[in-house]
């Protein structure tokens, strides 16, 4: 998966901006890209030079020029053979776990510290997920199964959260029970 699909993917739905995009994968948890201007720019350019996209520039009396991308029949073929292609196994990048393999070196008290922070990290993702779910997707969706998917997808950032706070629970616990003894 590359931002380029992503950028495809939202283009598909209706012409977009640069600027537009960028506000789109910034309010996505399921988006792990920085959405810096850098990498939304160069994507656009490279799928432009490939006719994946056309450019349209809009002229504003008192702003500058804004360039409207619009997703071509070819980029919409290179969606759909990716939206098609095989699904990709997560990419489990979990920092704090290889922070974990060696935290036997901290005194207990900053273990619990640690643990302490990294529940409440999680406490508060729960929360935003919880209430990005009831509010909806701030990401576009044309269809009823569009809108089902991205409800679906909500539900599964929930229970990531729920998960990890119950593991770090278990975890916990188990640590209590070890220094009691």
């Amino acid at each position: 998966m590359s931002i380029k699909h992503a950028i495809l993917g939202f283009l598909s739905q209706a012409p977009q901006t640069g600027y537009d995009l960028k506000k789109l994968i910034t309010v996505s948890e399921t988006l792990y890209w920085s959405g810096s201007n850098n990498q939304i720019y160069r994507s656009l350019v490279q799928l432009h030079e490939d006719g994946l996209v056309t450019k349209e520039v809009e002229y504003q009396e008192d702003n500058p020029a804004r360039k409207i991308y619009t997703i071509t029949e070819g980029g919409r073929e290179v969606l759909h053979q990716w939206l098609a292609s095989e699904p990709e196994l997560p990419d489990l990048k979990q920092h704090f776990l290889i922070r974990l393999l060696w935290a036997d070196q901290l005194p207990g008290a900053e273990l619990h510290a640690l643990l302490d922070r990294y529940e409440e990290e999680l406490e508060t993702h729960l929360a935003m997920a919880g209430e990005q779910a009831r509010r909806g997707s701030p990401l576009p969706a044309t269809t009823d199964r569009g809108r089902l998917l991205r409800r679906h997808i909500a539900e599964n950032w929930i229970l990531f959260y729920k998960t990890q706070l119950e593991w770090l629970r278990t975890l916990r616990r188990k640590l209590y029970e070890e220094e009691s003894e």
